[in-house]
């Protein structure tokens, strides 16, 4: 059996409304481009580092499963 994926659930909370283009195409990249909504990501590094440019526009709901 393949081992279970580890996945990130991650929530928009913050507008992307006057941000500059390259945080709301990140934003679009996630699946997130609306307040409230809530994502399940793949837990890798380039997730991770997508989400560091949003620490202030998103949240971890979840964590690592």
């Amino acid at each position: 059996m393949a081992p279970a994926k580890k996945t990130i659930k991650v929530e928009q909370v913050g507008s992307a409304s006057r941000r500059h283009h390259d945080q709301r195409e990140t934003l679009v990249g996630l699946g997130l481009n609306k307040i409230g909504r809530v994502k399940d990501l793949p837990d890798t590094p380039e997730t991770r580092g997508m989400i560091n440019k949003l620490r202030h526009l998103v949240r971890v709901v979840g964590g690592a499963k």
